[in-house]
């Protein structure tokens, strides 16, 4: 979508002329002669860019520049200020009340067209452009035929019919590829190609020349001016569009913003107490497309460079109000001035004074005002070019970074897949062992339990009998310790299945395996009903068993051994009132093998509240346990949503 620009002035010709100049620049236009046309645009319009002139019949352009910073819709629109007061002063209220730039009139209708263009794309706000082509050529006929050809092919044309107008077109709005005629009003065109060969945003744009000459003087002419391709006059225009496409295939180059175009409006900061210098300088300097600021003395330059730099200084360094000496050495002293070029003036020879200073030339007083314009025009291109090659250095060093993190990217993705691989690949290893100690060492325990079964039956009563059961424990407590392993794998493998489980009813379960068991007992067990949960209900059935057989296990020398199983809170509990443990010793618990009590008192694993913790983990829950030795325990886990 097109930027939209508000322009406000009380002048017709200033109006069309922005209008024209916006509207070429693919931009639309709502012009307001008066501050209260303005205001009522503030309510009725969305609006990229505003133009305010500082003189209006009815408003002060600079109060309708603090109206709109507090309007809820425009608090972000860039602004620029149009005025005839030259004095600095007047620069400086319009950009301390918040302009984005200040263009002092008489003014170049492209150069404000470029820099509201550079201020949206500091925004952000401008939508990137599309192919576009530049046709410079004094025949309206012949640049309409060849716009019509352009379009079709998808190209964004715009037209110039004089290389002047085509240098500020190109300064205004850079195109990807330039067309120009050979012979035209004004400058030709091999003159046009050389200075956008000079300039340091236009000087990668392919250049195509149109000529009505045949012969091969005039190719090597053409090509020595920096031409990328030439077309003669005489030929289809398909071979136009051929080669045009040819040398945009071959143009590339690192995409970089515009360090601001040679031939697009330049701020000039000229500072001298003579006036009358001051306003001949300016109009010279205008006429070569710069834009001059005029300061009378060393105060007003430097508060005019604190809020907004130049692209070059020219001070005096000889006449009176003005230490031209000491005005460049405080210039250099500040960070973000030191790079801008600063030329002296004077009427002596004071070149190595003024070097010595830290300016970067010198430029005699009665020097023609070609020579200084040229000493202009030569700082501004090379700090340009120093600018640009800075840039190509960040983008440059900003894609290798870039190329960087993406190789340290795969590099990690690589190395993740591989040790995912590998766990993979161990995880298979620990499912099959085991199912090895499944199989391969329960069957010789079978044997051994079998065998050792046959001999305490055959050898009952007589003193063989006490080695042979020993032998039978020993193998009875390996195979429940193979019985706690497996299930301790078995608690870490496999998605958890959720689906709502009756928790009252498979505690009431486990609690009638244990009386099964174990039916000598009298353990008071209390269920509490209506228990609840979204869980995996064999995985959560392990947990009980384990807690549950612990509570059973541990009331064995209570007299009136008793069982709770119910809520508290959000978490389910198991109570006991059996030997207890030390409430400081509570996380030895859940480590593998922890055991606080004697194997000869409380025999058992020590895997079954690992087990535990890894399953209620892996529920995304906790477990923790409250004791006191001889008080019997609480084991609590919660079970949240998934």
């Amino acid at each position: 979508m097109a930027s939209t620009v508000l322009i406000v002035d009380d002048s017709l010709t200033v109006r069309i002329d922005l209008h024209e100049a916006f509207e070429e620049g693919g931009f639309r236009t709502v012009l307001c002669a008066s501050g209260a046309d303005a205001r009522a645009a503030f309510d009725a319009e969305q609006f990229d860019v505003a133009l305010f002139d500082v003189l209006l019949p009815d408003a002060d352009g600079v109060e309708l520049l603090r109206e709109l910073r507090t309007h809820s819709r425009h608090a972000g629109v860039v602004v620029l200020l149009l005025s005839s007061e030259a004095e600095v002063s007047d620069r400086l209220r319009g950009l301390r009340h918040g302009a984005d730039d200040y263009v002092g009139k008489p003014y170049d209708a492209h150069a404000v067209v470029a820099r509201s263009r550079e201020l949206l794309q500091q925004q952000g706000t401008e939508a990137p452009a599309e192919r576009s082509v530049l046709v410079i050529d004094d025949s309206l006929t012949f640049r309409e035929e060849l716009r019509g050809m352009l379009n079709a092919a998808g190209y964004e044309v715009h037209t110039a019919a004089s290389g002047e107008e085509g240098l500020r077109s190109a300064a205004a709005r850079p195109p990807s590829a330039i067309i120009v005629d050979g012979v035209l009003p004004g400058i030709d065109g091999a003159t046009v190609i050389r200075r956008v060969r000079l300039d340091a945003t236009l000087r990668n744009v392919p250049c195509l020349l149109l000529t009505a000459a045949d012969d091969y003087a005039t190719e090597l002419q053409i090509l020595d001016a920096g031409a990328d391709a030439f077309v003669r006059k005489q030929e289809s225009l398909a071979v136009v569009l051929a080669k045009l496409a040819a040398v945009l295939r071959k143009s590339t180059g690192v995409p970089l913003p515009a360090p601001g175009p040679f031939h697009g409006q330049v701020k000039v900061l000229l500072v001298d107490p003579d006036r009358a210098y001051l306003h001949r300088a300016a109009e010279q300097l205008r006429e070569e497309g710069y834009e001059p600021v005029a300061a009378p003395d060393a105060d007003d330059a430097l508060a005019m460079l604190a809020v907004q730099p130049a692209g070059c200084v020219v001070l005096a360094v000889d006449v009176p109000g003005v230490d031209g000496f000491a005005l460049c050495s405080r210039i250099r002293s500040v960070p973000g001035l030191r790079d801008m070029p600063v030329i002296g003036l004077g009427a002596g020879d004071a070149l190595l004074d003024c070097l010595a200073a830290g300016a970067d030339d010198y430029v005699r007083r009665d020097d023609s005002a070609s020579t200084l314009r040229a000493h202009i025009r030569a700082h501004i291109r090379r700090q340009q070019l120093h600018e640009q090659d800075r840039r190509i250095r960040d983008e440059l060093m900003r894609r290798e970074l870039e190329a960087a993190q993406e190789r340290a990217a795969r590099q990690i993705a690589e190395a993740r897949a591989e040790l995912v691989e590998e766990l993979e690949w161990r995880n298979r290893e620990l499912e099959a062992f085991s199912g090895s100690v499944s199989h391969d060492l329960r069957s010789p325990l079978q044997t051994i339990l079998s065998f050792s079964e046959l001999l305490l039956e055959e050898q009952s009563g007589k003193e063989p009998a006490e080695l042979v059961l020993r032998i039978n424990k020993a193998a009875q407590r390996m195979n429940a310790l193979i019985d706690a392993l497996l299930q301790l794998a078995g608690a870490n493998r496999g998605q958890i299945q959720r689906t709502e489980v009756d928790l009252s009813a498979l505690a009431a379960d486990v609690v009638d395996e244990l009386r099964q068991r174990d039916p000598g007992r009298a353990v008071e067990v209390t269920v509490e009903p209506g228990m609840r949960a979204s869980c995996d209900g064999e995985l959560i059935r392990a947990v009980l068993i384990n807690l549950v057989g612990n509570a059973w296990k541990f009331t064995g020398r209570t007299p009136s051994p008793c069982v709770e199983i119910g809520r508290s809170g959000a978490a389910f509990c198991v109570r006991d009132n059996g030997a207890g443990f030390p409430a400081d010793r509570a996380d030895q618990l859940f480590r593998p093998f922890g055991r606080l009590h004697d194997s000869s008192d409380f025999p058992g694993t020590g895997i079954g509240l690992t087990t535990v913790q890894r399953i209620v983990d892996r529920h995304g829950g906790r477990v923790w346990a409250q004791s006191e030795p001889g008080c019997g325990a609480t084991f609590s886990f919660t079970l949240p949503d998934s």
